[in-house]
C-alpha cells in the first residue's frame, strides 16, 4: 500500500535539481529483516530509471527547441564586427552537470565555423565559462566533456572551457568580457527563502507548505515576487556590466500560461513534495518513538529477566519481550514516568 506514496515521493525529489548529482542516498530506518526493505530498495531503483530516462529526454527536447534561437544570437554577434577578434567569450551561467551544457557549446562552435568560412575571414577562438554554484558536480561536468566538444587541433574551433563557482546574483566576470551569455532554467530560481513568511509573533504564515500553494495568504505570494524581482534585477544588472557592447544574452525560464501563481501549472510538483515532507517527518517522529521503545523494553529486560525467566520456558522469553516492546511503543502515546531512584550513605558504627 506504500509504494504509490514511495514512488511519488522518488517522483518529486528527482523533478528537483537533485538528478544532477552523482547518487541518491535513502535510508531505510527501523528495517528489521522483512521483506520490506527489499521492496523499497527496488521501488526506488525502478522509479531512479524511469524519471532519469524521462528527465534526460526532456533535456534534450528543450535544447534542441532552443537551438535556432542561440544559432540567431551567434549570427547576430557576427554581423556585430566581433568576427574581428581573436576569441569569443561566452559564459553558461547555471550550467549544472547535465547534457544540455554541450549541446550549447556544440552549437555556439559549429555556427562560429560556419560563419568564418561564410565571411573569409580568420576563424576565432572559443572560451567558455560554466557557471553554477560552489556544490554544483564539477567533476562529473568536465568528465562529460567530450573531445567533439572541447575541440582537438584538427577541428577549425579551438574551445578552451574553464569553471566557474559562484551566484550569479552578483558580479562574477570583469567589466566588458563576456560576448554572449547562456543561461537555461536558472535564472529564475532563488538561493533563499524570501522573508516576510513570518508573523510579529515568529509564527509561520505558509505552515505547511514549501511554495506559494492554494492556501497560502497573498502576504506569501508577494514575499516571493518580490525577492524574484530583487534577484533578478541583481541578476541583470551584474550582467550589464559583464557583456561587452553589442553582446547579448539567451535566457531560457520557467513560465506559465496563466498569470494565476496558484494554477496547477505552478503548484502541482511543490504540493507534492509538500505532502512527501510532511509524511516523511511523520515517518521520521514514528521511527524515533520506536527507537526510544526499544531502548526503554531493552533497560527493563536487563533487571526483570532474571526475576522471571525461572517461571517461564527460555525458549519464549524474546517473544515475550518483543511483545513487550510492542506495548511500550504504544505507550509511548502518554509520557513514561520518570522513576525515582534512592542513594543511600551508611556508615558502620563501632561501638
Amino acid at each position: 500500500m506504500t509504494v504509490p506514496v514511495l514512488e511519488n515521493a522518488v517522483e518529486t525529489l528527482l523533478s528537483k535539481d537533485i538528478h544532477l548529482l552523482q547518487a541518491l542516498n535513502a535510508a531505510d530506518l527501523g528495517c528489521a529483516a522483512g521483506p520490506a526493505t527489499f521492496t523499497v530498495i527496488s521501488t526506488i531503483k525502478r522509479m531512479m530509471e524511469k524519471k532519469c530516462r524521462e528527465l534526460n529526454s526532456n533535456l534534450q527536447k528543450v535544447a534542441s527547441m532552443t537551438v535556432p534561437v542561440l544559432e540567431n544570437a551567434v549570427e547576430t554577434l557576427f554581423f556585430k564586427d566581433i568576427h574581428l577578434l581573436q576569441a569569443l567569450n561566452v559564459a553558461d551561467l547555471g550550467c549544472a552537470a547535465g547534457p544540455a551544457t554541450f549541446t550549447v557549446i556544440s552549437t555556439i562552435k559549429r555556427m562560429m565555423e560556419n560563419k568564418c568560412r561564410e565571411l573569409n575571414c580568420q576563424t576565432l577562438e572559443l572560451q567558455v565559462y560554466l557557471n553554477d554554484l560552489p556544490t554544483n558536480d564539477f567533476n562529473t561536468l568536465f568528465k562529460g566533456l567530450s573531445s567533439k566538444v572541447v575541440g582537438n587541433k584538427c577541428e577549425e574551433v579551438s574551445c578552451y572551457v574553464m569553471g566557474v563557482a559562484g551566484s550569479f546574483h552578483g558580479r562574477l566576470f570583469p567589466r566588458n568580457s563576456l560576448h554572449l551569455v547562456h543561461s537555461c532554467f536558472s535564472g529564475h530560481w532563488l538561493t533563499q527563502a524570501p522573508k516576510g513568511l513570518t508573523s510579529r509573533e515568529g509564527l509561520a504564515l505558509n505552515k505547511g507548505k514549501i511554495y506559494i500553494s492554494k492556501t497560502s495568504p497573498p502576504v506569501v505570494r508577494e514575499a516571493y515576487l518580490s525577492q524574484f524581482y530583487e534577484y533578478f534585477t541583481m541578476f541583470l544588472n551584474a550582467r550589464s556590466q559583464e557583456v561587452v557592447p553589442n553582446g547579448c544574452m539567451v535566457l531560457i525560464l520557467r513560465g506559465r500560461l496563466s498569470s494565476n501563481p496558484l494554477d496547477m501549472e505552478s503548484c502541482f510538483t511543490w504540493e507534492l513534495l509538500a505532502i512527501t515532507i510532511a509524511e516523511l517527518v511523520s515517518q521520521m517522529q514514528e521511527n524515533d518513538k520506536w527507537v526510544r521503545g526499544e531502548k526503554f523494553a531493552k533497560v527493563a529486560r536487563a533487571f526483570t529477566e532474571p526475576i522471571i525467566s525461572n517461571q517461564f520456558e527460555h525458549e519464549i522469553m524474546d517473544k515475550l519481550y518483543d511483545k513487550f516492546t510492542h506495548i511500550v511503543v504504544s505507550d509511548l502515546e502518554a509520557k513514561i514516568p520518570k522513576t525515582t531512584s534512592i542513594i543511600l550513605v551508611l556508615s558502620k558504627i563501632i561501638g
